[in-house]
Formats: structure tokens, sequence, C-alpha cells
């Protein structure tokens, strides 16, 4: 009776009838979220946690294990994939200021940004190609920045004096395990949500103008994972390696460093922030706060009052934070050379200050 109520609740919860499609990203990145699960768990059983064979795991799975492929690649693509829907979720919550009304809804949802971060950089180095081991490494050891403490810290990161197998064990253990503790973040943030309720594209906090969330916006849900569904099968099937790099299709060799080192698209932005300050210590700050800044909007806001499409300066403003977005995930692609680190600075300008006009 009580898994009955709790699922009643969650078809009546009250839901404004002027719901635009970007509100289907919430929906949509909980099934990528189960997808990535379930490939998760079956890749594991095939997968090897060990240096000298783990390389050739990935292999195997790609061409032994039946179906394994396929599997590999959408979990690669929905990786990507499920990073995209993450930024038009929270772009939409800046937009429509949901950190203002749902404050701990917001804050959760920061917190499994964070977490899925951490989840896929784990999850990049364990193929153990040329770019999975440099990218660690490179990674890791920014936490050497870190006064007094840091070199303790990578050595405990790496297990070792260098990235190797106590590395290789630590990262695919993490990988396992997150994602279940993201599934946890994940009820926190429906049962936050539920509990006021969602706000409109037009600023009603209350419940006169809403309607059930099923049946009307359960089907505008079913419609939007199939165009998901779709969209990820025709990038397996047709182009499954347009986001991987040419360097991790060789194996992880510690005596050969590659011209040019890069995480996933989704950290260029913050790669990006990170290459523009010439400390050491002053870029691990600033690429931190590109991210922990998001904490901050709910406390450093006024009250809410008008909806942003009333405002004009916080719609420019919106979009040139989003252009800045955009254009530091470009520049952290490129090689560390003028015009790119030129640009590279006025982006990170520009990132920073939009947020603070943004509160």
């Amino acid at each position: 009776m009580q898994k009955l109520r709790e699922l009643e609740h969650m078809t009546a919860l009250p839901s404004p009838v002027s719901f635009s499609v970007w509100w289907g990203g919430g929906s949509i990145l909980g099934m990528l979220l189960g997808m990535q699960l379930i490939t998760g768990l079956l890749l594991s059983m095939h997968y090897t946690a060990d240096l000298e064979n783990t390389f050739n795991s990935v292999i195997h799975i790609m061409r032994d294990v039946p179906g394994g492929w396929i599997m590999r690649s959408i979990h690669a693509n929905g990786a990507s994939m499920f990073f995209l829907f993450i930024y038009i979720h929270m772009g939409r919550g800046i937009y429509y200021q949901s950190y203002i009304t749902q404050v701990r809804t917001w804050m959760v949802g920061v917190s499994i940004f964070l977490l899925s971060m951490a989840t896929a950089f784990l999850g990049y180095v364990l193929p153990w190609g040329q770019m999975s081991f440099w990218g660690a490494t490179v990674i890791t050891n920014l936490l050497s920045a870190i006064p007094y403490i840091g070199g303790i810290l990578v050595e405990w990161v790496w297990g070792g004096f260098s990235v190797g197998q106590p590395t290789l064990n630590r990262f695919f253990t993490l990988h396992f395990m997150l994602p279940f503790v993201l599934m946890v973040l994940v009820m926190m943030h429906l049962l936050f949500l539920h509990q006021k309720g969602s706000t409109s594209p037009l600023g009603d906090v209350n419940h006169l103008n809403k309607i059930t969330f099923h049946p009307y916006y359960t089907w505008k849900d079913i419609v939007g994972f199939l165009l998901v569904i779709m969209t990820l099968v025709f990038m397996c099937m047709y182009y499954p390696n347009i986001l991987v790099d040419p360097e991790n299709y060789m194996n992880a060799n510690p005596m050969v460093t590659p011209t040019h080192i890069q995480p996933e698209w989704y950290f260029l932005f913050a790669y990006a922030i990170l290459r523009t300050i010439p400390s050491k210590l002053g870029g691990v700050v600033a690429l931190a706060f590109s991210i922990v800044v998001l904490y901050f909007l709910p406390y450093l806001s006024k009250s809410w009052n008008w909806p942003t499409s009333m405002l004009i300066f916080r719609q420019v403003n919106f979009w040139g934070l989003v252009v800045s977005f955009l254009m530091l995930t470009w520049l952290g692609a490129c090689v560390i050379e003028q015009p790119y680190q030129s640009l590279s600075i006025v982006f990170t300008v520009t990132y920073f200050l939009g947020f603070l006009f943004v509160v």
C-alpha cells in the first residue's frame, strides 16, 4: 500500500501547464543513467583490471563477446549524451532561476553533476589507451598543487610513485561503485523536487495553474526517450568513434608522451580555464571554482522577482555565459599557442563575469 501511495503521489505531482520541451531533460537523464548502469554492469563481466591484459580485454569485448561492441559503444557514447543533457538541464535551471525557487533540489543536482564528472573521469582511464594513461597522469598530478599535502595525496591516489596497477584497481572499483551513489542522490533530488513541486517558466510558484504529471507529461517524456534512444543508436551504428581520441587506440606506453593531451569533450571547458593561468595552484583553484561556483548561486542571489523571459539583461547575460562555455570547450581541444591562448583568457573572464551578473 505504501508503494502504491508513493506511485500515486508521483503520477499526481502538480506540474505547471506552461512546461516547455526543456523540462524533459531530467527524465531523459534518469533514463540515460539507467542505461549506463546496465551496460556498465555487463561490460564489467568481461573487463580485466590488469595492466598486462586491460587493453586486450577491451579489444576482446569489441571483437569476441556477442553484442560487446554495441554495449561498449552505448556505454561510451551514452556518457557523452548524458553530459550533453546534464548541461542542458543545468542551463535551464540557471535561465529559469531554479536555484532560487528550489534550493535543496539545486544543491543535490550540483552534487550529482560533480559525482558524474568524477565517475566519467574514472571510466575514461579504464581502457588503458595512450590518452587514458596520460590523461590520468596529468589530471591526478594536479593534486600536487595543494600546499604541504599535495605530494602525499598524489601518491595516495596513485598507490605508488606513478600511475600503475594500484591506480587501475582503485579507479575500476570506484567507477563501479559511484553510479550507485549517484542513484541515491537522484532519489534525493526527486524527493526534494516533489516536496515543493516544479515551478513554471512564468514563475508560478503555487499550485493554482497546474495539472497532474500523468498522463500529460508522461507521454511527452516517452516521446523524448524515443528520440534520444534513436539518436544514440544511430550514433553507435554509424559513428561509434566520432568522439574517441585516436591516441586511445594504442596501448598505454609510459615512455611515449602524446603530442597533445586532452580529456573528454565534457571536461574541456574546465581544462581550458586551467591552462589560462600560468600558476599551477591558481589554475587548479580556477578549475575547481568554475564548477563549485554553482553551489553559491542560491546564497548569493536575491529573492526571485521576475522570470528571465521578461528581463532582457538576464537573457543577454545567460546567452553570453552559454557562448563562453561553448568557446572554452572548443579552445580546450586546441593547442596551447596564439591566438587560442589569448581567446581562452578572454572567455575565461566572460565565463566568471557571467556568473557574477547572474547573482
